[in-house]
């Protein structure tokens, strides 16, 4: 028997469960779309819908906007970098619209993102970090563009991924040593990317008026990312990323070195392919150098873009401040300069053992 209420009304199911249901604008009769446990909840959604209506916030149950038409013209609309694009839509393919793409936007409750985000795994958290957020990202523009009520994405902390372990640096004798095993092309570019803490999209795109060897100094202005196998030029996603890197005293001959021995010219790459001095050398190509070069000095572990978290370190050990490192390293937020921080303080106590133990000789 149907309860009515000041708007719409309210029955017990033979299941045990309540159902509301309203009259539209438009004189039809519509059932909520989900059955409720309580009275109380389920006059709550009909004094939640009559809110909408009033303020003019309502959207009908069949409205069809679906996850994936709403998400096709959203990135239309988007002046995203080509390797965004592509990540964007890498994530779409695989995570998101398989399962959610057919789901209509005003159904896109936490619950169903929650049990979405829970089927992800846990076994490549980076990449279901990332989806969530996109998804969080694009339910934020439908709010704004009142699609939605409110944003579903509601998982404290699911935008991040806890790193499976924590890098450690190269130390000063295995940089040397992996700095004597690669061929000589490469041995500056190993250099920079752990004393200047580069990247790789920042190193392959460095061109000779790029270097002030008089003012010692790196100027960053482009890096280069692949996409479908195509090498992409373009700014740093940030304006921090746009910045000039002093270059340690220390390295300077060997940069004046290399941009001798190589002939390097005011538009020439530092560090280009092998084969064509004009193209962009590939991420495969420096892997397998660096592999070999890294299981020689007895670092299987590190990465090639560890080089540049070892760099941090020692900016760090140096007495860098937080503000110094965001600026040696081009980032925008302190927290990655604090797990710099953090990691040349464990460093310094080690080292602070080892001045104990020469003087106990």
């Amino acid at each position: 028997m149907a309860r009515r209420s000041s708007f719409g009304s309210v029955r017990k199911l033979p299941s045990g469960r309540f159902q509301a249901r309203y009259v539209d604008p438009s004189g039809r009769t519509v059932n909520a779309p989900v059955t409720f446990d309580t009275k109380g909840d389920a006059e709550t959604f009909l004094s939640t819908t009559r809110t909408d209506l009033v303020r003019g916030a309502w959207l009908p149950p069949d409205s069809g906007i679906t996850l994936r038409g709403y998400t096709e013209t959203w990135i239309t609309q988007r002046p995203l970098k080509p390797s965004t694009a592509a990540l964007y839509r890498k994530l779409l393919d695989q995570r998101i619209l398989p399962e959610l793409g057919n789901t209509q936007m005003r159904r896109l409750s936490p619950t169903v993102v929650r049990e979405w985000h829970a089927r992800q795994g846990g076994d490549v958290p980076t990449a279901r970090a990332h989806a969530y957020s996109l998804l969080r990202t694009i339910c934020a523009t439908a709010v704004a563009d009142e699609v939605i009520h409110a944003n579903p994405c509601r998982i404290r902390g699911a935008s991040r991924a806890e790193r499976a372990s924590t890098t450690q640096p190269a130390t000063l004798e295995e940089l040397a040593a992996i700095v004597d095993s690669v061929p000589g092309r490469y041995k500056l570019m190993v250099l920079l990317a752990a004393w200047c803490a580069m990247r790789f999209g920042e190193l392959t795109e460095l061109r000779g008026s790029d270097i002030d060897t008089k003012a010692g100094l790196i100027k960053v202005r482009r890096g280069v990312t692949w996409v479908d196998g195509n090498a992409v030029v373009g700014k740093p996603k940030t304006k921090a990323a746009l910045r000039d890197v002093a270059i340690p005293p220390h390295l300077l001959p060997a940069v004046r070195a290399h941009l001798l021995e190589y002939g390097v010219g005011r538009d020439g790459l530092l560090f280009p392919s092998a084969s064509d001095p004009t193209a962009h050398m590939k991420p495969s190509t420096l892997h397998r150098v660096w592999e070999r070069a890294r299981d020689k000095a007895g670092r299987p572990d590190l990465r090639f873009h560890d080089l540049r978290h070892t760099g941090a370190v020692l900016a760090a050990l140096s007495g860098a401040t937080i503000a110094e490192l965001m600026a040696r390293l081009g980032h925008t937020t302190p927290t990655m300069a604090l797990r710099y921080q953090h990691a040349a303080q464990a460093r310094d106590v080690e080292i602070a053992k080892r001045l104990s133990e020469l003087a106990h000789g």
